[in-house]
């Protein structure tokens, strides 16, 4: 079969495409002919170094999507032919840029037969990170006003139907281009985020103030958190730019007792469970990830630095 493999870490010259066994797999494992890999900034970390995958030759890709081919040892729940989600992968085990892929079922959900398996390959990261940062940390629950930083980028836009979803007034930004698309995807109201009156826009849109904020940059952000948030709100961060993040005025949080958690999806408990909540979102019609683009397996180093780089709506997907 052929995948993206990088045998030392570097720049997006590393990246290349080897013709390599199809995998077996092992015990608890099924193996995916691989339909849509989501392209994420975590897979450029893997291949500069910053974070160390378990073994070089690497396979990148955290996410993956397709069918069911064979299934190993002991595998309980999946079947041959059977539509799959995976995240989590590409870290300690092989990723989804590649023909076919050997995920274990803890990192596996099914989805419906009628599931779009390439816009599926950009679910995981996304749509699990936004549940867990919305749902399981800040515990968001209908009529709360949430401010989504981002609402067109892969974790916002999901995040935005997650919160609709749930009957919350949604607040999110975006550059005017998106304004339609995210409005269409849930928002009630949608600002640009450049825009010099932002902190007094988002307390207007929230009749005062947000309960619930889920923030990507949290350099440029927290204090913003701070400042337009109400009494008991919850802000959960999930990036960065700068590591270098703290409150500029830190009574302004005090004398709302905020509430601030920092998470990683990798820290997600049961991705089998995220997987799960997230699919029964897209299967009912209250999720869909937008693909801005897709790429073959030779245009990878390409799709990695458009992950970086450029500005699109939705998420960006390799297609074996």
């Amino acid at each position: 079969m052929h995948a993206v493999r990088f045998h030392e870490h570097g720049g997006g010259d590393v990246l290349q495409v080897d013709d390599i066994d199809r995998p077996e797999p092992a015990a608890g494992e099924v193996l995916v002919q691989v339909h849509g890999a989501g392209v994420n900034p975590v897979d450029t970390y893997f291949r500069e170094g910053s974070y160390q995958p378990f073994t070089l030759p690497m396979i990148p890709g955290v996410d993956v999507a397709g069918e069911v081919v064979a299934v190993g040892d002991g595998v309980e729940g999946f079947a041959e032919g059977d539509s799959v989600v995976g995240t989590g992968i590409g870290k300690d085990h092989y990723g989804g840029y590649a023909e076919y892929v050997a995920v274990p079922t803890d990192r596996l959900a099914t989805v419906g037969d009628d599931a779009d398996l390439v816009a599926a390959g950009g679910l995981g990261v996304a749509a699990v990170t936004a549940w867990r940062a919305l749902v399981d940390h800040a515990n968001l629950k209908p009529a709360d006003v949430v401010l989504v930083h981002g609402g067109s980028g892969g974790v916002g836009h999901a995040a935005v139907q997650i919160a609709a979803a749930t009957g919350s007034h949604v607040i999110t930004t975006a550059a005017p281009e998106y304004h339609d698309e995210v409005e269409a995807l849930g928002a009630d109201v949608v600002l640009d985020y450049a825009r010099d009156d932002l902190a007094e826009a988002v307390k207007a849109a929230g009749d005062g103030g947000v309960d619930v904020v889920l923030d990507h940059r949290l350099d440029d952000y927290l204090q913003f958190d701070a400042d337009v948030a109400n009494v008991g709100a919850r802000v959960v961060g999930i990036g960065e730019n700068d590591p270098q993040v703290g409150f500029s005025q830190s009574s302004a949080a005090r004398g709302k007792d905020l509430q601030v958690t920092l998470m990683s999806m990798f820290n997600t408990p049961d991705l089998s469970a995220a997987l799960e909540k997230v699919g029964y979102l897209v299967d009912s019609g209250d999720l869909d990830i937008s693909v801005a683009e897709t790429y073959d397996l030779d245009e990878a180093a390409e799709a990695q630095r458009a992950v970086m780089e450029d500005s699109f709506l939705g998420k960006l997907v390799i297609t074996p």
